[in-house]
Parts: structure tokens; sequence; C-alpha cells
């Protein structure tokens, strides 16, 4: 009953957020988001005031590789993070920016990037954020051996860590494991499950991939039950769900988990 009333909630919003989409889409921006910014937030924060959802943090795309744009990088980030806090966040997702995969030398730039990450960690900590960083597909920290190699490296004071799971098995990582060996710092997750179909970039919904998801859950549970977990899918064509029923599966499979969602 209580789930039937849930998605009829659903169903009786859907004008509003698809009027609400339309607002956010119409704020000049950029990914990560650049011009516009404080207004997009601005938006958002109303939004969520209204249910209420409080504003936990905020994505913020670096350059860490390339010394020659740290200045303009932590610039950036500094801007962004001023208006997090404005707005009562107190969290920076940092991923450390993309790079051609195909022609890029991790080795030669790893001091770079974990001198960089310190250097924009200890910037956002000066406007009082904690930050972590995000380790994605296709940016400068991509791999198992990258995410080891530099979270092993930076001083975790000023850097701590915010995985996706999902993109950590995508990159042929045991996601499960590396959270285990980063507990300590995993104070922020992209929870997300990858199973290499053809629809979602090879995300899926929770429970149907190859992400062990119940033991990252009970780590979390047990050891960070603080740490802000969230749910994310990719959109993709040819989609196999709907965006309601991608919600509902990973529902479901998170009450399994003995997950409990407020009215």
């Amino acid at each position: 009953m209580r789930r039937a009333l849930i998605l009829d909630a659903v169903d009786e919003l859907a004008p509003r957020l698809v009027a609400l989409l339309r607002e956010l889409i119409w704020i000049p921006t950029v990914n990560p988001p650049g011009d516009g910014y404080e207004e997009f937030c601005a938006l958002l924060k109303a939004v969520l005031d209204e249910h209420p959802i409080p504003y936990r943090s905020s994505f913020m795309g670096v350059n860490v590789h390339d010394p020659a744009k740290l200045k303009e990088s932590i610039a950036q980030v500094i801007a962004w993070g001023k208006v997090t806090r404005k707005y009562g966040g107190t969290f920076a997702v940092v991923n450390a920016g993309g790079v051609d995969r195909k022609n890029y030398d991790f080795k030669a730039v790893k001091a770079n990037i974990v001198s960089g990450l310190e250097e924009h960690g200890k910037a956002l900590h000066d406007i009082g954020l904690d930050a972590g960083l995000h380790q994605h597909t296709g940016s400068a920290v991509d791999t198992q051996e990258e995410v080891y190699a530099v979270m092993q490296a930076v001083n975790p004071t000023h850097m701590k860590f915010a995985p996706d799971v999902g993109q950590l098995q995508k990159a042929g990582a045991d996601a499960a494991q590396v959270i285990k060996d980063f507990l300590p710092i995993v104070v922020h997750m992209h929870l997300k499950d990858y199973s290499g179909g053809p629809e979602m970039a090879g995300y899926c919904p929770l429970g149907q991939g190859k992400v062990d998801l119940a033991r990252i859950l009970t780590m979390m549970n047990e050891s960070q039950p603080k740490a802000d977990v969230m749910v994310e899918l990719d959109g993709s064509p040819n989609m196999p769900y709907t965006p309601k029923q991608t919600a509902e599966i990973s529902k479901a499979f998170l009450q399994k988990q003995g997950f409990e969602f407020r009215k």
C-alpha cells in the first residue's frame, strides 16, 4: 500500500517535474556547471526545500594533470564552493577531469594529480567544504591501479574518497574490495550497478549487475553510517525500462537490504 502511494505521488507530480526540468534546462550552463551555476543552485535549492531534502554536495570537474591550468582550476572550484556553501552544501565531489585515455600516460602525471588534488582540497577546506576524489570513466583517475596509486599517496586530510562503485566495476576493479581498502575515508558515494549490457552505458538498476552492492552497503552501514550515498543510473537510447521502472527496481533492491524509505 505504501509503495502504491509513493508511485501515485510520482504520477501526480509528473507535470511539476517536467516543468522543473524545463526551468533547469533554460539556465545557460555547461557540464560541469560553470556559467549560471548560482542561478541553477538557487532554483534547485528552492525545490529541495519544499519537500524537504537537504542540499549536500556539488560535483566539480577539475584539472589536476596539467600544472599550467592548476591556478585557473582552483579559482573555479573556489567560486563553485562558495555557492555550494551559500546554499547549505558541505561537500565537494571532485572529478580529476577528462583526458584522452588512448594517449594518456598516468605515470607521467601522477605527481601532478596528487599535488593538484591536495591543492584543490586545501582551497575547498578553507571555505568550509570537505572534498573527495570521484574516480570517473574517461577521467585522469579511472582504473583500479590509478585509484590506488592516487588515494595511497594523497593526504586524506585534504582529499577523501567519493567513489562511483559502478564505474569502478566498469573499469575492471572489484568495487567492493576497493571500498573495503579505503573504507575509513569513503564519505560520499554514487551507488550504481554494472552489467556490461548494451544500454545505459553498461549500467543497470541496482541488483541486476556485477557489483557486490550488498557487501558495499553492509560495510558503509557499519563503518560509515553518516556518509552520503546516492543512487545513480545513466540513460541511453532504447532504454529497456522507463525511468519510473528503474527507480522501482532499485528501490525494491534496497528494501531487501533492510533500508526504509520515508513517506
